[in-house]
């Protein structure tokens, strides 16, 4: 018997805790890669893009040779060719007008292929291939948001080597940089799963099993100076009994609560957080897994 957390054929939803010490989860290109944060709160952001950057990454590296966890959006990787891979298969006509029928045996071949297309969707309507419309994916990854302000530093760095020889003509021995780090903070970030549109991309149980192995995974094949330590702390995933849900998810996730063991203290360590998940009196049917506790 399916695991309730692994089957496919119900709604999921999902609360997801991770923690960086003396790192950048994500930096701002447009404020010179200092780490995100909401102007008004401080409050840390990580966007849903660089979750599923990580997720993608570690779900081809956990699925190993399976041809079935391809990775559509791929770095080095066009997505036109992987797009007319698809009217081969299917022996489709590049740029001739094909019927809706074709146009989703295209589509099912495309979620076969690639796990990221089955789990997050996919705009697919580019290039010769536009007939081919979009795929909504059923997994929705929200913005990470830190449970408290986090205070982003700045480092100036130094390298004792230069750039160009000129300046080493010139007697100069550094040269000067910078990093950013948030020295310590906590995230929370909400999945929600449709088992409708799941059941449409051709979602099983294998690929529930790997991406909660990618979440609790995914910062151990990401590691560097600049992200410092990223550690998961807590996956809490409510599980429906049905299709449809029986229950709103914000009723379910706001039962994962975090509180800080010193109200008037900056936290600096996981340690200095409390979680506590309130599994009394769920909606009849909803079951509670915790995957890292």
């Amino acid at each position: 018997m399916t695991a309730a957390h692994l089957n496919p054929a119900v709604r999921h939803d999902m609360v997801f805790l991770f923690d960086v010490t003396d790192g950048n989860p994500n930096g701002d290109p447009d404020a010179g890669n200092r780490p995100r944060t909401d102007e008004e709160t401080e409050h840390g952001l990580v966007t849903d893009v660089a979750l599923k950057r990580k997720i993608r990454d570690t779900l081809a590296l956990a699925a190993g040779d399976d041809p079935r966890y391809g990775i559509f959006v791929q770095a080095g990787h066009a997505l036109n060719p992987r797009l007319e891979a698809s009217y081969e298969a299917n022996s489709l006509k590049l740029g001739s007008k094909i019927s809706p029928e074709d146009a989703e045996r295209a589509r099912a071949w495309l979620c076969d292929r690639y796990a990221d297309i089955r789990l997050f969707g996919a705009v697919l309507s580019v290039g010769k291939t536009g007939a081919l419309g979009q795929i909504r994916g059923p997994l929705q990854v929200g913005m990470a948001r830190s449970l408290d302000p986090v205070h982003p530093a700045e480092h100036a760095i130094t390298r004792v080597t230069q750039t160009r020889q000129e300046d080493i003509d010139k007697g100069e021995t550094t040269e000067m940089g910078s990093k950013w780090t948030v020295p310590y903070g906590l995230y929370r970030a909400e999945l929600y799963y449709s088992a409708g549109r799941g059941i449409k991309t051709g979602v099983d149980e294998k690929d529930f099993n790997l991406l909660y192995q990618a979440l609790e995974m995914m910062f151990d094949h990401d590691r560097s100076a600049t992200r410092g330590t990223l550690t998961p702390r807590g996956l809490y995933i409510f599980s429906h009994p049905n299709a449809f849900g029986a229950a709103p998810a914000h009723r379910l996730t706001q039962r994962v609560n975090v509180t800080k063991t010193e109200p008037d203290l900056s936290p600096r360590r996981f340690g200095d957080y409390v979680v506590s998940v309130d599994d009394d009196g769920l909606p009849e049917g909803v079951t509670l897994t915790k995957l890292i506790a």
